[in-house]
């Protein structure tokens, strides 16, 4: 793939100049420089969007229903003043699609997002081109996504796992602004407590395997809400703000 970059040209061009100069023959004994090679960071920069997108933004929009609808089924939820709910949602709904990314197995493709086309270069006359959106998702972003989802996938959880395992993302008494976060704090502590006692059934054997889903679960944050918006349902909502649909589920009655 062709590297859209300044390094390369730079440095090719630096070393012909510096080839013309010293064909003058000069008299004087120079210190020899070597170029030190600089690396490309273009890989991580490329811009990426979904080979399917019809098909993987329904999956994902299924998902992020089936998110908000599990929050607004939690009676303790329910029981939260309006403001820590719509707290909580900010905080929450971006790892808890990934967790049902990862439950519903949904597996999704990317490449890289198409390039200007000649006429808009044209068009421009050589002026700069508009520098991507730094919110638009990257080939590093959706390495790490799919990363994530691997780590769950390899942990095989059940549905009761990642039922109590949402509840943990959910109830987090850390999010600044919260009226209730000792009743929060305490919801928390309760749900993890619970998926410590089904794992005891599940997998009685298996000392080390609440800490390892807490771990797992530590990568979430690794994922930002931008990332998901933009890879998954920018192409379906436009400028619309995701946040605002969210609410309008949340608090639809």
């Amino acid at each position: 793939m062709d590297c859209d970059c300044s390094v390369y040209s730079n440095g090719q061009s630096n070393a012909i100049l510096f080839n013309i100069l010293s064909r003058g023959g000069s008299t004087l004994s120079e210190p020899s420089y070597k170029r030190v090679p600089q690396t490309c960071h273009c890989e991580k920069r490329r811009t990426v969007c979904l080979k399917t997108p019809s098909e993987t933004c329904q999956v994902a929009s299924d998902v992020l229903v089936k998110t908000v609808h599990f929050m607004k089924s939690l009676p303790a939820f329910q029981q939260l003043p309006p403001k820590d709910q719509l707290s909580l949602l900010q905080n929450c709904w971006a790892p808890l699609f990934i967790l049902g990314l990862a439950q519903d197995r949904v597996h999704f493709e990317v490449h890289d997002s198409p390039a200007p086309s000649m006429l808009k270069r044209i068009l421009l006359n050589g002026r700069e081109m508009p520098s991507p959106d730094p919110e638009q998702p990257t080939l590093t972003g959706a390495q790490t996504l799919k990363s994530c989802l691997r780590k769950f996938w390899s942990l095989d959880l059940s549905p009761k796992e990642y039922a109590y395992l949402k509840g943990t993302v959910i109830f987090n008494p850390d999010v600044p602004g919260l009226k209730a976060s000792l009743f929060i704090e305490g919801l928390q502590y309760e749900v993890q407590h619970a998926l410590k006692e089904v794992l005891v059934p599940l997998h009685p054997e298996d000392g080390g395997r609440f800490a390892r889903i807490l771990l797992t679960a530590s990568s979430l944050k690794t994922i930002t809400p931008s990332l998901i918006t933009e890879l998954f349902f920018r192409p379906v909502i436009g400028q619309a703000d995701l946040l605002d649909l969210l609410i309008d589920m949340l608090f639809t009655r």
